[in-house]
């Protein structure tokens, strides 16, 4: 048996324990996001293992595809619609089309002062006009019951189209900013992406008549059963019995292996498409781009162009995933959304399974997201052992169970610095 078929049995036999010792419940739900998260890896992995591109904007693009979920399967309000609906489309077409008349005209006119001028006259009017329509379509949209909407809401599609929905927002964010920030460095790129993903969030945080804001949407539609639906059918609760199963923890479990075999498919083709364009010329011309940039422009190749398309492909990975990890929980919440999960957490994976390496990345992707979630239930067990023969009233041993919350981060970063000891490529290094 080699190696890699080890490795990945060794992160299986993980989960199964986790199954047998706490919960299949529990190690299903792992075991979900640890696909979800796999997804993720592939996406970064696209970027950086395949073109070289330090991308830490990843948590704006899974921001966006949390948001797909809501603009493509929740119902619309028609009073919010009513109340400010078409305004609001007209504003938005109105500043998409200043910014659109504001660079053509930059372009076309001859260098001078004459060329700013007018460029900037433009933005000016069509600023104004934006928010002589946003503002009171705004206001009107948001205050429209705004306890339980004040929203426009969506379009009332099946929640698994907002997946490919996801993948085309985050790819269109993408083309946007590619077209401006890839002709920078690679540490201004990063600095750049960090930055446009905390306008990401900072938008949909404080734009309640888009997504609620901080007021959240719940109660996305599921592809899956509900519970409750499953505990009423007479059928599934023979079967449960039969099983020696209750009920309510049959029908949990169900759910998760259906939310389970959805993501693993999406993971599977994700696999499959990424490992025949790694294989393909394509992938090759990629990886000779990263390896040398001037080497390929002197063959002729358009580096700039082949960097814009891998930043859209992986982002829009990424974006797909930031759906499906919503419609997994049901809601979005933006205020979640942090640096730390979902980007750091992410590059954790790629570098640990091995940058370059899909499948290193699908294995990165289980086995951090399986440290990130139990590392800190067995340290408090192993701390409460630790301090036993501690007094209770003792500061010391206070002191180091309210510790344990730390110890996921404290694990990250033991696990990066042995990986990058002892196998710098990752577990799985590319070939």
């Amino acid at each position: 048996m080699n190696r890699n078929a080890l490795l990945f049995g060794g992160v299986a036999l993980l989960y199964i324990l986790t199954g047998f010792f706490q919960s299949w419940n529990t190690a299903l739900a792992i075991f979900n996001m640890g696909l979800i998260s796999a997804v993720m890896a592939l996406g970064v992995n696209i970027q950086w293992g395949y073109a070289g591109l330090f991308n830490v904007g990843v948590m704006g693009f899974v921001a966006l595809g949390g948001l797909a979920t809501v603009l493509v399967a929740m119902p619309p309000v028609p009073e919010a619609w009513s109340a400010g609906g078409l305004r609001m489309i007209g504003a938005l077409i109105v500043g998409a089309g200043t910014v659109a008349g504001g660079i053509l005209l930059f372009r076309r006119m001859a260098p001078g002062k004459a060329r700013g001028l007018a460029a900037l006259a433009v933005f000016a009017v069509g600023f104004l006009a934006y928010r002589a329509l946003f503002d009171p379509a705004r206001d009107a949209i948001e205050a429209v019951n705004p306890a339980l909407v004040g929203y426009l809401g969506g379009a009332n599609l099946p929640i698994l189209l907002a997946w490919p929905a996801g993948a085309l927002l985050a790819a269109g964010a993408a083309w946007l900013i590619g077209k401006t920030a890839l002709g920078l460095r690679s540490d201004y790129l990063a600095i750049a992406t960090l930055g446009i993903a905390e306008i990401i969030i900072a938008v949909m945080k404080n734009e309640d008549w888009m997504a609620r804001g901080v007021k959240n949407v719940v109660g996305l539609p599921r592809p899956v059963p509900y519970e409750v639906d499953l505990q009423d059918s007479a059928s599934f609760v023979e079967t449960a019995a039969w099983w020696g199963l209750d009920p309510a923890t049959a029908s949990t479990i169900w759910v998760k292996l259906l939310y389970g075999c959805l993501f693993a498919v999406v993971l599977l083709l994700m696999i499959w498409l990424t490992q025949m364009a790694l294989n393909s010329p394509w992938g090759r011309m990629m990886r000779a781009i990263r390896d040398n940039e001037t080497a390929a422009e002197a063959m002729g190749k358009d580096v700039t162009r082949r960097h814009l398309q891998i930043f859209v492909i992986g982002s829009a990975i990424c974006g797909m995933a930031g759906a499906m990890m919503t419609t997994l929980d049901g809601q979005l919440t933006p205020g979640t959304y942090q640096p730390l999960r979902f980007t750091f957490l992410i590059w954790v994976m790629v570098i640990v399974g091995g940058s370059g390496n899909n499948w290193g990345s699908v294995l990165g992707g289980f086995l951090i997201w399986w440290l990130w979630i139990q590392v800190e239930p067995i340290g408090s067990a192993i701390m409460n052992v630790i301090t036993l023969p501690l007094p209770d009233d003792s500061g010391l041993k206070l002191h180091l169970l309210d510790s344990v919350q730390h110890i996921r981060l404290l694990t990250m970063g033991v696990v990066l610095l042995l990986v990058l000891r002892f196998s710098p490529r990752g577990l799985i290094p590319e070939k």
